[in-house]
């Protein structure tokens, strides 16, 4: 009987692709020379396919029957970490937290545990990447840590999972996933077969002993994690963590969430003694606004539940060159010049020989149509030179006939804006129904961006 011969498989060090021939340039990513060889043997091949079998012979269950029991969540006490995660930590789920180095992600993993084992959970931090007197030495800066935590620096996978089947704890963190090494792998770590095996394993483990884990992942210059797009699939919760590293605010965005909201963003600041919850974003991101100045205008954009105002600013001026130069910060760049273009076609505004310059203060990215009337209006102000009051806020999708088209949630934009003392709100006529103006807050009602010009200049 002749021997199963061990298969070639190609990967892309840089997204994962795979191929069976090696390639210049990848076909997922567009990058070059990203392929590496890996072998795959016949005898893994072979027994996956047995035990795949094993599994499809199990019976199914009627689906009337199945009872529904909500997920039971251990409560970090970190608000804006359980609003992302829907409410908290779910039991037996495995989470990816991806980020830039430095972005904050092991001081914010930390900060959790103390938190947890604050309040009696048993928490075990493995790290590949740092010793114990460093990662004690950044902890010391935190705080004061319970007993219940307990440290490890691993990088075999093997060794890992006794340590977690004999002290049973509650949370798991690795940090980070591609210092992890599976001795049944034959590549070498961070590689693609190493990544995807290591987090099958850690799988198995999170839903067969209902252990919480996270792991840490590195992320490539486009801002993904560093790996096989599988790596996003196989987990339950997918968060980024956001945000200029020589800033002071950090974004922690859920990307994917099988037990909560996608859309949900949590605030955080970057201090000394780690990183502080920012309760109150629209009032972070408004501060230093300039006074007098001309083209500065306030814009309501929705993150998940929570709205979020926002300083839209832009710089419209003549250009000494030939073609103008445009660009953007935060938002949009072809979006922007869309919005020019409409403004020029719908209002006479000679736009097309100025340089335009729009940014999003703070460093927040928007990428919601609803803060286009803040921008048509931010534009306008800075070529006519003319300020638009600090104390109104603007919201609306601009469509390309110049109409100002309705947006969701207009009633949470209103309530945000008035709570933070703004006196007049411009917002899309459809929008006025069930809002009505009061002594705070006058409310206007604009159809076309015609309208709202005439309304604010």
């Amino acid at each position: 009987m002749a021997q199963a011969k061990n298969k070639s498989v190609f990967y892309c060090q840089n997204c994962g692709f795979e191929s069976t021939k090696w390639m210049g340039q990848c076909p997922g990513c567009k990058e070059w020379n990203t392929f590496v060889e890996e072998v795959v043997k016949a005898a893994s091949l072979k027994n996956a396919g047995r035990s795949a079998a094993v599994r499809s012979s199990s019976a199914p269950a009627v689906l009337a029957d199945i009872t529904i029991q909500e997920e039971a969540r251990i409560q970090t006490r970190i608000v804006e970490l359980d609003r992302v995660l829907g409410g908290g930590i779910v039991q037996g789920s495995l989470t990816l937290v991806g980020g830039d180095p430095g972005i904050g992600k092991s001081t914010l993993l930390l900060q959790t545990c103390r938190k947890l084992a604050a309040d009696g959970h048993k928490v075990l931090y493995i790290s590949g990447e740092e010793s114990q007197v460093q990662i004690k030495m950044r902890a010391d800066r935190i705080g004061s840590f319970a007993d219940n935590m307990l440290l490890l620096c691993e990088t075999n996978l093997g060794g890992i999972a006794e340590v977690i089947r004999r002290e049973m704890p509650r949370v798991v963190i690795i940090d980070s996933i591609q210092t992890m090494y599976n001795e049944e792998v034959s590549a070498a770590p961070g590689s693609v077969s190493q990544v995807r095996e290591s987090t099958g394993v850690l799988l198995q483990l999170a839903k067969g002993m209902n252990i919480s884990v996270f792991i840490v992942g590195h992320v490539t210059k486009e801002g993904t994690v560093a790996g096989p797009r599988v790596l996003e699939h196989m987990v339950d919760t997918v968060l980024y963590f956001e945000g200029d590293r020589h800033a002071s605010y950090r974004i922690l965005r859920g990307v994917k969430n099988r037990f909560g909201s996608t859309n949900e963003i949590g605030v955080f600041e970057m201090r000394q003694e780690g990183l502080v919850e920012v309760h109150n974003p629209s009032e972070y991101m408004l501060e230093g606004r300039p006074e007098g100045a001309s083209g500065s205008v306030v814009a309501c954009a929705m993150e998940g539940t929570r709205p979020l105002l926002l300083e839209i600013q832009a710089l419209v001026c003549h250009s000494n060159f030939g073609i103008p130069r445009r660009q953007t910060t935060g938002t949009d760049f072809n979006r922007v010049n869309l919005l020019m273009a409409v403004l020029e076609k719908r209002c006479g505004v000679q736009l097309s020989g100025c340089d335009a310059y729009v940014n999003i203060a703070g460093g927040m990215k928007v990428q919601e149509p609803a803060i286009d009337l803040a921008i048509v209006l931010a534009a306008l102000s800075s070529f006519k030179n003319r300020e638009i009051s600090p104390r109104l806020v603007a919201f609306g999708e601009v469509g390309l006939s110049g109409e100002v088209r309705s947006v969701s949630m207009a009633a949470q934009r209103v309530a945000e804006a008035r709570k933070l003392g703004f006196d007049t709100c411009i917002l899309p006529a459809v929008c006025m129904k069930g809002l009505k103006s009061d002594g705070q807050m006058k409310l206007i009602g604009v159809r076309t961006i015609q309208d709202a010009v005439n309304a604010v200049l």
